[in-house]
């Protein structure tokens, strides 16, 4: 009886596995998750992607692999070598190949993709992303107006696109409202990676004035503290190198956006959608970083004008302006 007892049980033990087996596999299953970048991973931008999903590598939620410097004549390939090659979700930025990326995903309706752009999401699985990051571009303006003597500020861009746009406007409206006197010098050296062309364009800025600079790109820092002046950061914190030039930095957060795509993916409920919001402060996908070194050397009061105005920020009162038009200079 017992034999006869064990054996039914036996066999509808199998059954039930052999029932959830599939369901099993499915749930522990990694994604695979592929990153394209057209710059070096030590670049803010395409760092902070990178950044993001190690760690949810780190975590053992997805396997990884990326590529760095990848040429805009070459992206659309090495997008289809990793689609062919079982990676469920790609990760990079379109900007450059809109096209040639929207192509690929339509060819590859079954792999998810997130990417940088500024266009729109196509269904069913291309999504876009950018670093809407304007608010605490707001609030290291007011740092940047509040600590010029001059009342002049460099400002040094990669490429006068919308991304690069809202963020530099946003800066000039904080540092406006604490010092409306402020004068702006704003150039783009037409690369998202070219540290000394971004350092000699500051220099030229420092010679007519300037004694804050907007470190949009790598290279202006270094001018910045070769010439024992300040600098605004971008996307990254790099006080750590620079303890005596950065002031501040509006910091880029992709953990958000990377986070819920991995989720959707391993969901199956992955579709085309506007990932722009997660990249806002409320959705802690960006932040001012820590005052750090400055935190005694600004002044208090603009350090409480600066947090006033991000409580403000944060509980929704105040609306920092997305304006994507291309900064112009202000000195005369």
């Amino acid at each position: 009886m017992s034999i006869q007892l064990s054996r039914r049980h036996a066999v509808i033990l199998a059954a039930v596995v052999a029932t959830l087996a599939p369901t099993l596999a499915l749930a522990q299953a990694k994604p695979k998750v592929a990153g394209i970048y057209t710059v070096p991973f030590e670049q803010q931008w395409a760092g902070r992607l990178h950044t993001a999903l190690k760690a949810a590598e780190a975590r053992g939620e997805i396997e990884y692999k990326a590529s760095e410097n990848v040429s805009n004549a070459d992206y659309e390939r090495v997008m289809r070598e990793y689609a062919t090659a079982g990676n469920t979700l790609i990760v990079g930025e379109a900007f450059a190949v809109e096209a040639a990326a929207r192509k690929v995903a339509k060819d590859f309706p079954k792999v998810s993709f997130l990417m940088g752009s500024s266009g729109k999401p196509q269904a069913p699985n291309f999504s876009v992303f950018d670093n809407y990051i304007q608010e605490p571009a707001y609030l290291s303006g007011m740092i940047a107006g509040g600590m010029s003597k001059s009342n002049k500020i460099g400002m040094v861009g990669g490429f006068p696109i919308p991304e690069v746009n809202r963020l530099m406007n946003a800066f000039m409206m904080g540092a406006k409202e604490v010092n409306p006197k402020v004068e702006f010098s704003v150039s783009f050296i037409n690369s998202w990676f070219d540290p000394p062309k971004a350092k000699e364009a500051s220099f030229a800025m420092i010679d007519k004035g300037a004694d804050v600079l907007y470190a949009e790109r790598f290279g202006v820092s270094d001018a910045a503290k070769e010439k024992g002046k300040l600098a605004i950061g971008n996307v990254i914190n790099t006080q750590a190198q620079y303890p005596d030039t950065v002031v501040a930095s509006a910091l880029w957060h992709f953990e958000p956006s990377a986070d819920r795509a991995i989720k959707l993916v391993k969901e199956g409920k992955f579709t085309a959608e506007d990932y722009g919001q997660y990249s806002m402060m409320k959705h802690k996908g960006s932040s001012l970083a820590p005052l750090g070194t400055f935190e005694k050397k600004i002044p208090a009061d603009l350090v409480a004008k600066m947090r006033a105005k991000e409580k403000a920020i944060q509980e929704g009162k105040f609306s920092v302006k997305v304006d994507d038009n291309q900064p112009k200079s202000t000195t005369k």
